[in-house]
């Protein structure tokens, strides 16, 4: 959780950031004003903690804040997909398939295939048709790699 801000400090967390942290993973109330429930929790205000949690997301303490959707049981679909993307085009084509609203997160490794992402579409045929757009526009192969099997593994991490 300790990731470098812009300025390359690491944020400084406090005791109620890391409670926050902490509640926000598996225990969110699903109330018409969640965030007054969490502040009671809390012993802040509720406008406290919105400006806590837009803080850590602007430090990139936390990347991202929302639900997880099993998409499959709504009629839509999840795929991890690969390219392998020459060095000098890496940004490039990160800029292209990062445009496509359907590309959920973008991931480099360090592997032939170096541009690791997920896309998630409102349907199963969805996947094909965005890959086969993500091709055009980059020119390269987009690899599919569709799940064969689903595990639940709940991972909650102590800030």
């Amino acid at each position: 959780m300790n990731r470098a801000t812009a300025k390359g400090r690491a944020p400084v967390l406090d005791e109620t950031d890391r409670a926050l942290i902490n509640m926000l993973q598996g225990d969110f109330p699903l109330l018409r004003n969640p965030f007054a429930d969490v502040a009671v929790r809390l012993g802040i205000e509720q406008e406290e903690v919105i400006d806590r949690l837009q803080r850590l997301l602007d430090q990139r303490v936390l990347t991202r804040f929302g639900p997880m959707f099993q998409i499959e049981r709504i009629g839509g679909a999840f795929c991890l997909a690969a390219i392998g993307v020459p060095e000098a085009d890496f940004e490039r084509v990160a800029a292209e398939v990062n445009a496509f609203a359907e590309v959920a997160h973008n991931y480099r490794r360090d592997h032939a295939l170096n541009m690791w992402f997920v896309l998630a579409t409102e349907a199963p045929q969805g996947i094909a048709a965005t890959a086969r757009q993500i091709e055009i526009a980059t020119g390269l192969p987009v690899f599919l790699f569709p799940k064969e099997r689903e595990y639940f593994v709940e991972m909650k991490l102590e800030a």
